[in-house]
């Protein structure tokens, strides 16, 4: 069975047809999240840091709704559309994963949603 997840409140709304996360035989994967602000819709800052911290805040709420936190992350996926921000970004998912080290991967891409600099997104277990 699935369950599409789509109304966290302090997350943003999909800007497509996906869900904010779907869970599936105990895991939950987490939409790539960009840094839209759910209160406003549009991203939030045009630097590195706030895009990141948005990111970071979007994705802890919806780990929340699920009654979860960045201890139930198995696997993360980190996009850039500059290489040359990771040791910023890198810095700001360790502040706010703590001493939690999921698996992950970091790519730079060509271009993210809406012109974002970083876009990321998380697989999760429900029994963590």
């Amino acid at each position: 069975m699935i369950e599409y997840i789509n109304d966290v409140a302090d997350a943003p709304k999909a800007i497509g047809p996906y869900s904010q996360a779907v869970i599936c035989n105990g895991m939950v994967f987490l939409s790539g999240q960009i840094p839209l602000d759910p209160a406003t819709g549009q991203l939030a800052g045009s630097d590195i840091e706030t895009q990141t911290e948005q990111v970071m805040k979007n994705l802890s709420a919806i780990l929340k709704h699920l009654q979860l936190d960045f201890a139930a992350v198995a696997k993360t996926t980190i996009l850039l559309s500059d290489l040359g921000h990771f040791k910023t970004v890198n810095g700001i998912y360790e502040k706010w994963l703590g001493k939690y080290r999921p698996a992950r991967a970091t790519f730079q891409v060509a271009g993210l949603p809406l012109g974002s600099l970083v876009e990321i997104e998380m697989v999760a277990s429900l029994k963590a």
